[in-house]
C-alpha cells in the first residue's frame, strides 16, 4: 500500500513537472511569435512608406519632415 501511494506521489511531481515545462515552452514559443510578427509589421510598414516615397516622387515625405521640422521649431521657441 504504501508503494503504490508513494509511486503515485512520484507520478504526480513528474507530472506536474512535465506541465511547467510545457507552459514555459509555451511562453518562450509565444514570445518569438509575437517578436516574429512585429518584425513582420515594421518590415511591411518600411516598405509601404517606401512605395509610397516612390510613387509620390518623395513628395508625401518630405511634406511631413517639413511640418515635424516646423512644430520643432514652434516647440523649441516656446520652451525659450
Amino acid at each position: 500500500m504504501k508503494f503504490k501511494t508513494t509511486a503515485l506521489l512520484v507520478a504526480s511531481l513528474l507530472l506536474l513537472a512535465g506541465c511547467d515545462q510545457a507552459e514555459k515552452s509555451a511562453q518562450q514559443l509565444m514570445g518569438k511569435a509575437a517578436e516574429t510578427a512585429k518584425q513582420a509589421i515594421d518590415d511591411t510598414h518600411k516598405a509601404a512608406e517606401q512605395a509610397i516615397s516612390d510613387a509620390t516622387g518623395g513628395l508625401i515625405s518630405k511634406k511631413e519632415s517639413s511640418a515635424e521640422e516646423k512644430d520643432d521649431t514652434e516647440s523649441s521657441s516656446q520652451e525659450i
